[in-house]
């Protein structure tokens, strides 16, 4: 089994540290729906291709 270089899926924590924003701005995105999510085990996951989507609608042009 390989393992890949890129994370599949994101916590909270890790998205607000990379965006640079509180764990409660990330939880806001999830909860408006402009931020897709999964909750398991009482965390969200948040997948790489839906963190890409958040981030090209964001996108300023």
């Amino acid at each position: 089994m390989t393992k890949k270089n890129k994370r599949e899926f994101y916590l909270v924590e890790e998205l607000a540290c990379e965006l640079r924003v509180s764990n409660m701005t990330i939880y806001r995105y999830i909860e408006a729906g402009r931020l897709r999510a999964y909750k398991i085990g009482g965390e969200f996951r948040i997948d790489r291709k839906d963190y890409n989507n958040f981030l090209n609608k964001a996108k300023i042009n």
